[in-house]
């Protein structure tokens, strides 16, 4: 028998809430439960931009699925986020069902997802590449997700992918890259690692061309930079100053690149053994994560200067890198092809409201 729970902050609700994911990921699980609970009680820094419409689904009171549909104002769009389901075709349709009813009762157009309830907390379906342990920052999932969600009749509307590159060796060399770069240290750009003590500072610097650089991204939502500060600055905490790249002209902040060392989900379980692990990771990487990568469109060509320098970053740690989260049709989908070894993929989906 499926029964559908629409809940607010009952601890109850929460904890099931908590443990279906707990108990589909095991050892590669990805969700950070204080993160969670503060979404689902509305103390999240970003909870004012929008309303959480929470359930869960239960199978012969056992929970079998859960979802969130969030709305925003003035938009006609249902986000459906923080899905998990069992791998049971009834449950999914069960599950899938109720969302559509929900949404139809709003009088919202369609529903798109997966969307954990902003854009700048997570989105995106992984849909292959399964194997090891989920990398930094990725939105990871299970496999027959995919599948769930086209028997369901949602639609990709777009794609992305990430690539893994292979190490950088002492005499590797991309001439045009190199000569792009030099070629813009001489018309008088700087780029530069940051430093670390003015990082709140820089963190301002980024928001203001971030947030110019992402407004045309499928589901952006503008936040305020204090929200913007508030979200990234435990950021400084994971990242090795020479692996985050900014780029002026005439003292003014034109392009970034910012990586993190590989702790895959660790990041995510931060108890007293895990923060040890985490500081011997960040002191000694063995990969890292390019997160983020942006250029004001006036200074074209700057993509490929900051690329270079974090090649020869990479070159002199002998390490090799995942440059994540590309959506199709950017160039920094294509960017160091020569170093690609594979890719993951990823997608976002959607179902008209009829």
């Amino acid at each position: 028998m499926m029964k559908c729970v629409q809940f607010n902050d009952e601890k109850m609700y929460i904890e099931d809430f908590l443990a279906i994911s707990k108990k589909l990921y095991q050892q590669d699980h990805t969700e950070n439960p204080n993160e969670i609970k503060k979404l689902l009680r509305g103390t999240h820094p970003l909870s004012h931009y929008f309303k959480l419409n929470k359930f869960l689904i239960y199978q012969n009171d056992r929970v079998a699925g859960r979802f969130v549909i969030t709305i925003y104002p003035d938009d006609s769009t249902a986000y459906i986020g923080f899905f998990e389901c069992v791998n049971n075709m009834e449950a999914a349709a069960y599950l899938f069902d109720q969302a559509y009813q929900f949404a139809k009762k709003q009088g919202l157009a369609r529903i798109v997802g997966p969307v954990d309830a902003s854009f700048w907390i997570k989105y995106r379906l992984k849909i292959n590449m399964f194997k090891g342990v989920p990398y930094t920052g990725e939105p990871y999932n299970k496999d027959y997700y995919y599948k769930l969600f086209l028997d369901n009749e949602y639609q990709v509307v777009e794609h992305y992918t990430s690539n893994v590159f292979g190490t950088v060796g002492n005499e590797y060399e991309n001439e045009k890259y190199h000569q792009r770069y030099l070629d813009f240290l001489k018309k008088g750009y700087q780029i530069q690692s940051v430093d670390m003590s003015e990082f709140e500072m820089k963190l301002k610097e980024l928001y203001q061309l971030l947030t110019e650089l992402y407004s045309d991204f499928p589901i952006y939502k503008h936040v305020s930079e204090e929200d913007f500060i508030e979200l990234f600055r435990d950021y400084k905490k994971i990242m090795n100053p020479q692996m985050v790249k900014f780029a002026y002209y005439q003292n003014q902040l034109v392009g970034f690149f910012i990586s993190v060392p590989n702790y895959h989900n660790l990041v995510y379980h931060l108890n007293l053994f895990g923060i040890l692990k985490l500081l011997k990771q960040k002191r000694h990487p063995k990969e890292y994560v390019m997160l983020y990568m942006g250029v004001d469109q006036s200074h074209k060509g700057l993509g490929k200067a900051l690329a270079y320098s974090i090649m020869m970053e990479l070159r002199s740690s002998h390490l090799p890198s995942i440059g994540a989260l590309a959506r199709d049709g950017k160039v920094t989908q294509n960017y160091a092809e020569d170093l690609i070894e594979c890719r993951y993929e990823y997608v976002l989906l959607e179902k008209k409201i009829l």
